[in-house]
């Protein structure tokens, strides 16, 4: 258990830090509210009507296929760098790897995920 002592440590001490950041502002902040504070605020444009009907999640799902691909894409330079040393073994892993991936994108592709409309 004592290799895994360090880690435990670590990982105290980032959830105490997490806790800390996330609650401290709660507990220090000055609380003063007023309806100006309440008001929506867009761009110094003061709203003309309420907000009516549903938010287009299309960025969203534009959001989460780059995320997608831009860790495929951040996955092949380690891969690169060590693929002497992975050898056949290594290559065979990547192939899996794209080939979930290809599947990923064939069914976003199918779906229409690429349209912009």
């Amino acid at each position: 258990m004592a290799p895994y002592a360090p880690v435990g440590i670590y990982l105290v001490v980032a959830l105490a830090a997490a806790l800390l950041f996330t609650g401290l502002p709660g507990l220090l902040g000055r609380r003063k509210p007023n309806p100006q504070k309440s008001d929506p605020y867009e761009c110094g444009v003061e709203p003309t009507s309420a907000l009516g009907g549903r938010f287009p999640v299309r960025f969203y799902l534009i959001a989460m296929l780059f995320v997608v691909f831009d860790v495929e894409a951040a996955s092949f330079y380690p891969w690169a760098v060590q693929m002497h040393a992975l050898r056949l073994f290594g290559l065979f892993e990547m192939v899996i790897f794209v080939i979930v991936l290809a599947i990923g994108y064939a069914y976003v592709w199918k779906k229409g995920g690429f349209q912009w409309r």
